[in-house]
């Protein structure tokens, strides 16, 4: 099977699923039984899963350490992961390791600890990110959360499950302008 083949065909496997499963740190995936479903799941010869699509959700991951090591080990193809659920777990930043899946399309994030809305900034460089949620984490209590997210993240279609319509982006432009201080030239000044 070609790549071309394996990206048309990975899209519709079933996810290895390692929801509801204790998890506390992502070194226990490689020993863990993904839950099954009503489909199996494809495996390539090394058997290695053949899905493009990874769910951690509802565990107690309070970091991704050695994320990649494993996704390699699990995955026959890491390099194109499109869905990654890290729902409801106990992260309290978005670990740069995520923005080393450029092949991300949808991230769920929601029902964690994580604080800062800065966080965000660091998805700003993945290309194809279009599903997000935040929702569930007290970022979403700081003012203009939203429009933040919507003005880091411009190529976003859907946040914490809502279309981003027309008047949404118009508003994070507002907000931005009002919000955010562009970075001024510095001038140097002559001295005679």
């Amino acid at each position: 099977m070609n790549k071309r083949d394996y990206m048309n065909t990975s899209v519709q496997e079933p996810p290895l699923d390692y929801s509801f499963r204790s998890i506390h740190v992502i070194q226990d995936l490689v020993n863990e039984e993904p839950r099954t479903g009503l489909r199996p799941l494809k495996r390539s010869k090394s058997g290695k899963s053949l899905t493009q699509s990874l769910w951690l959700n509802n565990n107690v991951l309070n970091d991704l350490r050695d994320l990649n090591q494993v996704a390699s080990q699990l995955l026959e193809h890491p390099e194109n992961l499109a869905w990654i659920d890290l729902s409801f777990n106990d992260l309290t930043s978005i670990d740069p390791v995520l923005t080393t899946f450029f092949n991300l399309s949808v991230l769920y994030l929601h029902g964690n600890s994580i604080q800062h809305l800065g966080e965000v900034n660091k998805l700003a460089v993945l290309p194809r990110l279009r599903s997000l949620t935040l929702h569930g984490n007290p970022m979403e209590e700081e003012k203009g959360y939203r429009q933040y997210v919507l003005c880091t993240l411009p190529h976003i279609t859907t946040f914490d499950f809502s279309g981003v319509t027309k008047a949404d982006r118009t508003t994070a432009e507002v907000w931005k302008r009002m919000n955010i201080k562009p970075k001024k030239a510095r001038i140097k000044q002559n001295i005679l």
